[in-house]
C-alpha cells in the first residue's frame, strides 16, 4: 500500500506544481490561464505539497487569501489523513 501512496502522491504534487507553473507564465504573457477551481480540485485531491511549493517559487497567488490560508490547511489534512492510514494497516 505505502508505494501506491508515494506515487499517487508524488504524482499529484508534480501535476499541482506545474499547474500553478504554467498558470504564471500564462499570466505574465496575458494568455487563457488555467482556472482557480480547476488548481483547487487539482489541490484537493492531493496536490496540496506541490501547491504550497509553487506558490512561493512562483510567487502565485500569495495575495489570495484563500489559497494562503486555505493551502496550509488542506496539507495538514492530507498529512494527517495519509499517516492515519500508514498507521491502521501497519505501514
Amino acid at each position: 500500500m505505502l508505494p501506491y501512496i508515494i506515487g499517487y502522491a508524488a504524482i499529484i504534487n508534480v501535476i499541482s506544481w506545474l499547474s500553478m507553473g504554467i498558470d504564471k507564465r500564462k499570466a505574465r504573457k496575458q494568455k487563457h490561464r488555467i482556472s482557480e477551481k480547476r488548481l483547487w480540485v487539482i489541490t484537493l485531491i492531493g496536490g496540496s505539497a506541490g501547491t504550497l511549493l509553487s506558490m512561493y517559487m512562483f510567487r502565485h497567488k500569495t495575495k489570495h487569501i484563500q489559497f494562503v490560508a486555505g493551502v496550509p490547511v488542506l496539507l495538514a489534512v492530507h498529512l494527517t489523513l495519509v499517516i492515519t492510514v500508514l498507521v491502521r494497516i501497519g505501514g
